[in-house]
């Protein structure tokens, strides 16, 4: 075991922290033991001072006692707006240790999905997606680690990290179950808001451990301390007065007593007096004080470090405190002296010489304090420079740029712009909008003025579809924003209102854009987009004229760019939706493709169109039985995707379709684990949100299907599956599955009322596909014996509906309505035409019931077999229950 008593002042900091360091000794010894025992984490909180960094050094001194590697980073102050910059600095470690190569072959395919966050791998020309980088990135540790097991990750000042670092931490925190690696973070409390508040808080949750909150140092250990350091001799006078004056902070205590050395002071009763006025001179405006005593020369050397913050070398200091080399040299071995800047310790990473840092953070910031705003200000726009010129980029100079003063500067404007199309380009949005928004207070020319307010709405468009709304607005009502870039900015508006839940205000603005425009191009692509909306709007009552205006449209369309193709693919979606022939749909569908394949350009990761226009013509393809071509659609969705690290909502709901295109096929079990995939990251992203719904209500209908009702009433509870609805549509449709749900629970009569609402919004909008909106099948069961008239009229009107759609599913679906109506020989015979169309069909679900209910009509143990092995393949554990029960009874069976 590690000795956990300090006994000299070199561990002052870590006087009576012996139950934080025995908690890191036994989760080093658990690492170290064994590699496959899971991760841990372990989170240090406490105030400035009070021995967070010093916990971390003797946990390095632990964990490489044991053979472990340590990799170490650290928050700062003045670098919370640089993107990744705390995880950078944890892999630094590893990737200088790397050859490019080697990096991609360690990293895989998440080589060029994180390797521009970590700035070894240049930016694809396509967006990446945050969430992606942020999984690439817990990818890339997590390999890194299984090659340097035993592996300590440390983490300082977590406070004072990157938006983009904690988004990072909290993914990676909660995947360390399978992964053997210890993470300590340490923290002061408070300090954090927002985004990053949430993430830390995350940090927290998934620590192995309760938190470790770090106390003051007691009179005790403050004398203890004390007489280590100056003489046994001290007095128990003077003892208490260092604690009193510090309060117990144990670096206060220590840079207290180092003072006393310095100054020679007797530590007796008679000198504690003076005691007060040295721990002034030790912080705040005695720092100042005691900093300006070394010189105007020192002084600008140390107002130069602070604001690069870090990366501190003298020659850059030099270079931004306009100074010769040697009279740097020369201030940085006084501020050394001084204990305000010291050399970075080697064992964090690499060290060059002429590298520094600041002694502790609190000098850093009373240092930054004590700069005159206005130099500080024109320190910042030299440090911009001194940056750009050092071939950083305009990235890594943007934090100074920044905190420069407004003033119509129009290369300031152009180096914000730069910076973030930098910051896109590696996954941080974030920082973009803020160097963005920073340009709008410059402000920009005139002419530039709209184009800035789009780039800025296009950065925000993910994270924040309110604030996009406004910017768009705004750029749109100025001049200047003209051609391809101003129909791209409406679409985009569209698409934010669209996020935000303002589905009609959508539809309006593209709507009154394409009147703007002559015949063309650019008004065909508004007016599909207008078509677009409208038909995933779940509000809004769709009158025939629409139809046939779109229709009309369409046939004016050879598919021979991709606002023609798009015009055919909501036209086939359209006409799948109120149950046109089938056939139709599959033709206009195809007529869409190019060679059979989504034309360039209309990729699944091409932003000209997005991804609901896509998912219409997959769906058209997989609610007109033609699953083939919808389950090829919907894989090549989740594969680009994956490929591209794109892990929001794009792949969330690109896995619920592929669960869709599963449960259509009727491989219930492959559905489910496609639908719970979906759901766990459709969470990330947002409840409410159309893809939160697409994945609840189709896990919903896959577990009615497999009979595990109890379980599907557990996920609708669990997940919200209740009204109200979205505002945009779902499918299937969500009205129909939760009244099934709640008639498979015994809550008959609130069924029947969720059923007819169904009824009413699906009339409303003409969707009359009985497969995308299965209402009248359970509506007409339902029914049955208490108004028998009503649900013969609805099996009437869901067969006629069904015949005139054409395709096996629906018709055979209708009749297997119909013989549950009927009794005898007719229903024997409705039964058996059930299980002819259901039999051609490609959902082998629906043909597993329509066996399994012939053969008990039919009194059939044959039929019933084969139901059953159907079932069975399905996962279908509710009608394997049901025709086993029939079996295994036997009555009444040939």
């Amino acid at each position: 075991m590690t000795e956990v008593r300090p006994t000299a002042a070199a561990s002052a900091s870590l006087w009576e922290r012996e139950s934080e360091i025995a908690d890191v000794v036994r989760a080093v010894d658990t690492l170290s033991a064994d590699r496959d025992c899971p991760g841990s984490l372990l989170v240090i909180r406490g105030e400035a001072g009070f021995g967070k960094t010093a916990l971390l050094a003797e946990t390095r001194r632990i964990a490489e006692a044991r053979g472990c590697h340590v990799w170490s980073a650290r928050g700062g102050e003045a670098l919370r707006s640089v993107p990744f910059y705390v995880v950078r600095q944890l892999l630094q470690t590893a990737l200088v240790e790397l050859l490019p190569e080697e990096a991609r072959e360690y990293l895989g395919d998440w080589f060029d999905i994180a390797g521009p966050a970590l700035g070894i791998a240049e930016p694809a020309e396509r967006r990446p997606d945050p969430q992606g980088v942020c999984d690439g990135l817990v990818a890339a540790v997590r390999r890194l680690a299984r090659r340097d097991w035993p592996l300590v990750l440390l983490i300082d000042d977590a406070h004072w990290a990157d938006q983009e670092t904690l988004r990072w931490l909290a993914a990676f925190a909660e995947r360390l179950d399978d992964l053997s690696v210890l993470v300590v973070v340490a923290r002061r409390p408070g300090d954090v808001r927002g985004e990053s508040a949430r993430h830390l808080d995350a940090v927290a949750a998934a620590a192995s451990s309760p938190v470790a909150n770090l106390s003051a140092l007691s009179p005790g250990a403050t004398a203890q301390l004390t007489r280590a350091t100056v003489g046994g001799h001290t007095d128990a006078a003077f003892c208490r007065e260092v604690w009193a004056v510090t309060a117990g902070n144990p670096y206060e205590t220590v840079e207290l007593l180092a003072k006393v050395q310095d100054s020679e002071m007797e530590p007796v009763e008679s000198s504690a007096a003076e005691l007060r006025a040295l721990n002034r001179s030790a912080r705040g405006g005695g720092l100042v004080a005691r900093l300006e005593g070394l010189g105007i020369e020192a002084t600008r050397f140390a107002w130069a470090a602070a604001i690069l913050g870090a990366g501190i070398t003298v020659d850059l200091v030099a270079e931004l405190a306009t100074m010769g080399h040697d009279d740097a040299v020369r201030c940085a071995e006084l501020l050394r002296n001084a204990r305000i800047l010291t050399t970075p310790d080697p064992a964090s990473g690499p060290v060059e010489e002429g590298d520094l840092e600041f002694v502790h953070p609190l000098i850093a910031t009373a240092v930054y304090n004590s700069i005159p705003p206005a130099l500080c200000t024109a320190m910042h726009g030299i440090a911009a420079r001194v940056v750009t010129d050092s071939g950083r980029g305009a990235a890594a100079a943007s934090r100074h740029l920044l905190e420069v003063h407004p003033d119509n500067d129009v290369e300031l404007v152009g180096q914000l712009r730069e910076a973030a199309a930098e910051h896109l380009a590696v996954g941080a949005p974030d920082a973009a909008r803020r160097c963005l928004e920073r340009a709008l207070r410059e402000p920009p020319r005139p002419e530039v003025h709209p184009h800035v307010l789009y780039e800025l709405g296009c950065a925000a468009l993910l994270t924040a579809p309110a604030t996009t709304i406004n910017h768009l607005r705004s750029a749109l009502a100025m001049p200047g924003l003209d051609g391809p870039e101003r129909v791209d900015a409406v679409y985009r508006l569209s698409q934010a209102l669209l996020h935000n839940d303002q589905m009609e205000e959508a539809v309006r603005t593209v709507e009154a854009e394409a009147a703007r425009h002559e015949s063309g191009p650019a008004r065909l692509r508004l007016q599909a987009v207008q078509y677009m909306w409208e038909s995933i709007h779940a509000g809004e009552a769709t009158s025939p004229e629409r139809s046939e205006r779109l229709a009309e449209l369409a046939r004016t369309c050879t598919g021979r760019d991709n606002s023609e193709r798009a015009v055919l693919i909501l036209r086939g979606f359209d006409a799948m939706a109120h149950g046109e022939n089938a056939e139709e749909v599959v033709e206009l569908c195809d007529r869409a493709l190019v060679n059979g394949r989504l034309a360039p350009g209309l990729g699944w990761t091409d932003p000209e169109w997005g991804i609901e226009l896509l998912m219409m013509l997959a769906n058209a393809y997989a609610f007109a039985d033609r699953l083939d071509r919808a389950e090829a659609l919907y894989t090549e969705a989740l594969r680009a995707y994956e490929s591209a690290g794109w892990s929001g909502g794009h792949l969330a709901l690109a896995h619920a379709y592929v669960g869709v295109g599963h449960r259509r096929r009727g491989r219930l079990r492959e559905a489910e684990k496609s639908l719970r995939e979906s759901l766990r990251l459709a969470e990330r992203v947002g409840r409410r949100l159309p893809l939160y719904w697409s994945a609840t209500c189709n896990l919903v209908d896959t577990l009615l299907a497999r009979g595990h009702v109890e379980e599907a009433w557990e996920v609708a509870e669990q997940y919200g599956f209740a009204p109200p609805y979205p505002s945009t549509i779902v499918l299937p449709d969500p009205r129909s599955v939760r009244g099934r749900l709640l008639l498979a629970v015994g809550r008959t009569k609130d069924g029947i009322n969720e059923l007819e609402e169904a009824e009413k919004a699906a009339t409303a909008r003409g969707h009359h596909n009985p497969i995308m909106v299965p209402w009248a099948f359970d509506l007409a069961r339902a029914l049955a014996t208490e108004d028998p008239a009503r649900a013969a009229q609805l099996v009437a009107d869901v067969r006629r509906h069904a015949e005139r759609f054409g395709t096996d599913t629906a018709i055979g679906e209708a009749l297997r309505c119909a013989a549950a109506l009927e009794t005898g020989q007719r229903a024997v015979r409705l039964a058996a035409q059930a299980v002819t169309y259901l039999d051609a069909s490609p959902c082998q679900y629906e043909h597993a019931a329509a066996r399994i209910e012939y053969g008990i009509a039919a009194r059939s143990t044959a039929e019933l077999n084969r139901g059953l092995t159907l079932a069975r393949q399905c996962g279908a554990d509710g009608l394997v229950a049901k025709a086993e029960e029939m079996l295994a009874t036997g009555t009444g069976l040939d």
